[in-house]
């Protein structure tokens, strides 16, 4: 069937066409190569001279060596992948640049270098730029030539940008603006030639963007940072001391910066999914090989069910956000197609195609980077003491995990986005329609007492629209009691957001399954793996958003409405009737006979 996209968050009361979803077994043999490519530099580059080699790429003072790793991947050609080929890139689409992402996992914390050289050091100009600034810059950047950072936190500004005070003035003769101020944890800052500054402009309450080459003079670096992880990243504060930059350099318009940011993060928060995705394979493949080898009480340890639970836990993670990653990119390069079609500039079509999935970019953020966080956890008690020594390597991946669930905005701030934005597309700019959200509600609620159906996954199909009507009731209910006290009330937007969350993953990893089924040529074998770690996702979700209902509706409620929504609540989240012990295990047999997360 011929693909569209569909608006960003309407899963929420719509059910999709498989035939119409995008799933990781379509990628051509191309892109595979692609990640084949980026996998087997990392596992050269990092992994193969063996641990000495990650050591002193974790060692804050080695900085060569990590200079030495930069340029060698500049020599491949991997710092075009999202720069158009015009300008010297590859020119690849946004969902094959997910699948890239994936592959730069497994160079651990030097993946954070590279990502900011493909993803926020560049992008601004690759969406935002002048086509002077785009010839001027992305040929270098695409060659390593210019190494890039992304100034966009200060002391005072974190999660609250806007509230920076770097300023830009226009000097007398108009030619420069002169910038002051610093900025803070800079990713790629201590070798950077390009910095990405978002300043504000005289007395402006928007922040605008600017490029500024470190040639310009006027900038100072601080210390690199001593951090719990991404020890191979360079960290610094830059301080920027009447650094004349020329007027060409405003990147985009005046007082629209905090837009850009935003619109760079959203890209950035699907690209730290999509690279979870890629480090929980890596951990998977680790801790089968380990798991195979590691003889306790006379047999592998992972014959046991306590390590198999584990195993078969983490796999069916993998799968539901590799489903959600892809699902969600060709979404994304489906609607920047149709923008272009229906005459938007090249600029515009990347800044609202990407736009336009906020909701689920922050979703997947959330969810990927936990579930990495919990897979580098897992490894190390499957690894036991060996995982907590430095000799095995896996405490570093543990201590390089953890910063994914803070940066690109933290995990608290991105659930509080996917409600915030939700409302904004019902209730302000109408961009959803509440008229099909009115309608899919009672028609899901009705559903839940006539026979499931015979079609395949019916039942399992039926227990995702309940994800989603008991989103759309919770939240209702919840936003006419507290009205605009709702946003203050974060515990409970929270809740809510997981609830989202839970149906948009749930639903992604099914329709892949359904997909599949629908396919000949498709091993049998594989197909029943899917689908069990499908059903055992949707297994772990469901209480997911039992206790998140649980809480919110304890947290608003009260009287009649609170027996109301917790008797809804019940019969949305009825009990699944699987045996999720067996499932767990037969899932962590199939890997652990596998090697790793092979397909």
């Amino acid at each position: 069937m011929e693909r569209a996209s569909v608006a960003g968050g309407s899963f929420l009361f719509t059910r999709a066409e498989p035939a119409r979803v995008f799933i990781p077994e379509e990628f051509t043999q191309e892109q595979r190569m692609i990640l084949q490519t980026v996998t087997e530099f990392m596992e050269r580059e990092v992994h193969s001279m063996g641990l000495g080699r990650l050591a002193s790429l974790d060692a804050e003072k080695d900085r060569e060596l990590v200079l030495e790793v930069f340029r060698k991947a500049a020599s491949l050609g991997l710092y075009g992948v999202s720069i158009d080929e015009e300008y010297g890139g590859m020119g690849l689409d946004f969902n094959t640049g997910l699948l890239f992402t994936e592959g730069l996992a497994g160079g651990f914390s030097f993946a954070t270098t590279i990502g900011c050289q493909t993803s926020i050091g560049s992008l601004p100009i690759v969406w935002y730029g002048t086509e002077e600034q785009k010839r001027k810059y992305l040929p270098k950047i695409a060659t390593g030539e210019y190494a890039c950072s992304y100034c966009l936190t200060e002391p005072g500004a974190g999660s609250d940008a806007n509230s920076g005070k770097t300023r830009a003035v226009l000097n007398a003769e108009g030619t420069h603006y002169i910038l002051n101020g610093q900025k803070m944890w800079i990713t790629n800052g201590g070798f950077a030639d390009i910095f990405i500054v978002f300043a504000k402009i005289d007395d402006d309450e928007k922040l605008s963007a600017f490029i500024v080459e470190k040639s310009f003079g006027g900038i100072e670096l601080g210390k690199e940072e001593k951090k719990m992880g991404i020890k191979a990243s360079s960290t610094v504060m830059v301080y920027f001391n009447n650094v004349p930059v020329p007027r060409e350099n405003l990147l985009g318009e005046r007082g629209k910066g905090f837009n850009m940011a935003l619109n760079i993060l959203n890209s950035g928060r699907i690209k730290i999914a999509a690279g979870g995705v890629g480090g929980m394979k890596f951990g998977i493949r680790k801790t089968a090989e380990y798991a195979n080898t590691r003889v306790q009480f006379g047999k592998p340890i992972g014959h046991f069910g306590a390590i198999k639970h584990k195993i078969g836990t983490i796999a069916a993670q993998t799968f539901a956000i590799e489903s959600g990653v892809y699902r969600t990119g060709a979404n994304v390069d489906l609607r920047h197609d149709e923008l272009l079609r229906a005459g938007k500039t090249t600029n515009e079509a990347k800044i609202n195609s990407m736009r336009e999935y906020a909701i689920e970019c922050a979703i997947l953020k959330v969810i990927g980077s936990e579930a990495m966080c919990n897979t580098a956890d897992e490894a190390i008690q499957i690894f036991g003491g060996m995982g907590y020594s430095q000799e095995t390597g896996v405490e570093m991946a543990y201590r390089d995990a953890r910063i994914t669930r803070i940066y690109e905005g933290t995990n608290e701030i991105n659930r509080m986005l996917t409600l915030g934005e939700f409302y904004k597309r019902m209730f302000v700019t109408r961009e959803l329609p509440v008229s099909l959200a009115k309608s899919f509600v009672p028609r899901a609620v009705l559903r839940n007492w006539l026979p499931a159906g015979s079609s395949p996954l019916a039942d399992e199909l039926r227990r995702v629209d309940n994800l989603k009507a008991l989103f759309m009731i919770l939240t209702g209910a919840a936003g006419a009691r507290l009205r605009e006290k709702l946003v203050d009330e974060q515990e409970i937007v929270m809740c809510l957001a997981d609830i989202m969350s839970a149906a948009y993953l749930t639903e992604s990893a099914f329709l892949r399954v359904l997909k599949l089924m629908s396919k000949p040529d498709a091993s049998e074998k594989e197909v029943h793996i899917k689908k069990l770690m499908a059903q055992i996702y949707l297994y772990d979700s469901l209480e997911v958003a039992r206790r998140a209902a649980s809480y919110a509706v304890d947290s608003f409620a009260a009287g009649w409405q609170k027996f109301l929504l917790r008797r809804v609540t019940g019969l949305l989240l009825k009990p699944y009737p699987i045996n999720p012990k067996n499932i767990r295990r037969e899932i962590a047999d199939y890997f652990m006979e596998k090697g790793g997360y092979y397909f």
